[in-house]
């Protein structure tokens, strides 16, 4: 073979084991990603001719498919109670793919995950039709219910989150406005598309997950972090004196930091640190966060949670504490102002390590994956993330927060239950009407439910809104329908 031949020989053999090697990265080593993405149209056709798993929670079936007669599409997602479960089920799309649990399960509600191999041999053997697995959540249905229509039924924005402080079992997540899943699981791709459309374009975000990808600034909640990193210092403790002051200057500053209404914070020239809590003076936890210093403050917030990656198992937006720029953000920043951001889901992490003597514990939404046949396949073990504060700094800021109740407003306050909260006002931007907060668990001394709830702009209240009119009595509510039904 003459020079020239053989160079094209060569090049020829070279394209050859590059189409092999590609070949074989795309259908051996990529094949499980590409046929697991939420858009693949062959994976979705193949789906739809088998039944898909249901979703669970506590026995109440909030997810299935339900035959249709049709040939090619030979079963229909169906959701019941669907914007009560939105955020937690997501929606199954043959046009637009899956999120929410739907899309972080897809492997075992599609029979596809290695858990379920021995079922789809067995059904090969057998000649029954691949099924899928389903998964049970952890979700509570009355208190579900009952943050959704606390919420959406008054018109209001918001969210809320509730926690078992003891292993993180997440009982309730709720967030308005919500959206029908059912919408786009119509087989119609013109009712899917203009099901899109609408909710694209609707205001305010109705298929965002408030609980878990809004983040807020906190407001005066925040103050249970700046009290925790205060009292780690050994510097204070519950009856410490700080400030009453109305009002205080910023340092290196000209502008001044007050109290609500202005108001001194009890006896003056100072109050006890449980009455400054109560009473929610952001006069004392200012100084108190300039005492405490940057580093201590941030170094509490992260053994809280802030910062890290958390998957529910969908992934929840980091909270932070933002750019720190001196002093004078240093004051702002330890009454959860400034640039601190949450989302409803960390605030319900900050008061379920508190519940739970400081230890804080993963949230997670799945309880078991099941086979067909509703045989456990995997269950979820309780997983602790840190300790976040020692177990007496715990009690201590327990021992605050029931003081800090007596001042949060009697609205759906339940008899014969000492609650244990902190309310929250936050500003976000000039001329907006603030953001309400309320986080708390309950009973006080044998904690069974923690909760965090957010109501947007003001809620039905406006301007002169505050976390104790419009968040405490939604998560008041949630409490009561838990504690009713078995906690």
């Amino acid at each position: 073979m003459n020079k020239p031949l053989r160079r094209v020989a060569m090049a020829m053999m070279a394209m050859i084991v590059l189409l092999l090697a590609n070949a074989t990265y795309v259908q051996v080593i990529r094949a499980d990603e590409l046929r697991s993405q939420p858009g693949n149209k062959r994976t979705l056709y193949a789906e739809y001719s088998t039944p898909r798993g249901q979703l669970i929670a506590d026995g109440k079936l909030i997810a299935s498919s339900e035959p249709t007669g049709d040939k090619q599409f030979k079963y229909k997602r169906v959701y019941s109670d669907g914007p009560v479960y939105a955020p937690a089920t997501g929606y199954y799309s043959f046009i637009y793919g899956s999120s929410g649990i739907e899309n972080a399960k897809r492997e075992v509600l599609n029979g596809n995950a290695d858990s379920l191999a021995l079922n789809r041999l067995r059904g090969m053997l057998t000649g029954k039709d691949k099924q899928g697995g389903n998964v049970e959540l952890t979700l509570d249905p009355r208190m579900q219910r009952t943050a959704y229509q606390q919420l959406a039924g008054d018109g209001v924005r918001g969210s809320v989150v509730a926690l078992n402080p003891s292993n993180g079992k997440i009982l309730a997540m709720a967030s308005s406005p919500s959206y029908d899943p059912n919408r786009l699981a119509t087989l119609s791709s013109e009712k899917q598309q203009q099901a899109w459309k609408e909710l694209s374009d609707a205001p305010h975000d109705p298929m965002i997950n408030r609980a878990t990808s809004t983040l807020y600034p906190p407001g005066s909640t925040f103050k249970l972090i700046t009290a925790a990193a205060a009292l780690e210092t050994g510097d204070y403790d519950y009856d410490t004196q700080v400030t009453a002051a109305s009002s205080i200057e910023l340092p290196n500053s000209d502008a001044t930091l007050p109290n609500y209404g202005n108001s001194t914070c009890g006896s003056m020239p100072t109050a006890p640190l449980w009455e400054a809590m109560a009473r929610s003076c952001n006069t004392a936890f200012a100084e108190m966060a300039g005492d405490v210093g940057e580093q201590k403050l941030r170094e509490t917030a992260r053994e809280f949670g802030f910062g890290q990656k958390i998957n529910i198992p969908m992934s929840v937006a980091p909270s932070s504490l933002g750019e720190i720029e001196g002093p004078a953000a240093l004051y702002q920043s330890g009454i959860g102002q400034r640039d601190v951001r949450m989302t409803p889901m960390q605030n319900a992490m900050v008061a379920a390590a508190i519940a739970n003597d400081g230890e804080l514990m993963k949230p997670h939404l799945v309880n078991k994956t099941l086979a067909p046949d509703m045989s456990v396949l995997d269950r979820t073990e309780p997983e602790r993330m840190s300790q976040a504060i020692p177990e007496d700094t715990a009690h201590t800021i327990r021992d605050m927060m029931v003081k800090a109740e007596q001042y949060a407003g009697d609205e759906g306050k339940i008899t014969g239950v000492q609650i244990a909260s902190k309310t929250g006002t936050a500003q976000h931007g000039e001329g907006k009407d603030p953001h309400g907060w309320y986080v708390a668990f309950a009973p006080a001394e044998n904690p069974k439910i923690a909760v965090a709830a957010v109501v947007e702009d003001g809620g039905n209240v406006g301007a002169n809104a505050t976390g104790s009119k419009i968040a405490a009595p939604v998560a008041r509510a949630v409490i009561r329908a838990g504690l009713q039904g078995g906690g």
